[in-house]
């Protein structure tokens, strides 16, 4: 009969070990989760910073290479498109007269960049 309490001592024993290292264990391992989700959700917001600033650059360099464009389109460097200096430019020339918004036969430098954003 002793051999039998014994042997139901230590297994109870070892059981509560084992419950106490598996709650450790745990515990250990969901703090490690935490940090490596922390750290996964950093990344993504760089990614996504990253993304976005991907994104405002090319609208910049449009910006730049429709002035590049507009200012190889006039010949005569008066800072004003005419219609015939559109004509270097088809697709504005299709629609000068719907960008020339001043109507007075010439396209400015703001009237040009105005309409190119429609489109």
């Amino acid at each position: 009969m002793k051999k039998t309490m014994l042997n139901c001592n230590i297994s109870s024993f070892e059981v509560l070990s084992v419950v106490l290292f598996s709650a450790l264990t745990f515990g250990s391992t969901g703090a490690v989760l935490a940090q490596s989700m922390a750290h996964q959700n950093r990344e993504r917001m760089q990614l996504a910073t990253a993304a976005t600033v991907a994104n405002v650059q090319p609208a910049s360099n449009a910006a730049n290479s429709a002035r590049a464009a507009f200012q190889r389109a006039d010949t005569n460097r008066d800072g004003q498109l005419s219609a015939e200096e559109a004509r270097h430019l088809p697709a504005v020339s299709q629609r000068f007269e719907e960008m020339d918004t001043d109507r007075n036969g010439q396209l400015s430098l703001a009237e040009f960049d105005k309409g190119i954003q429609k489109y």
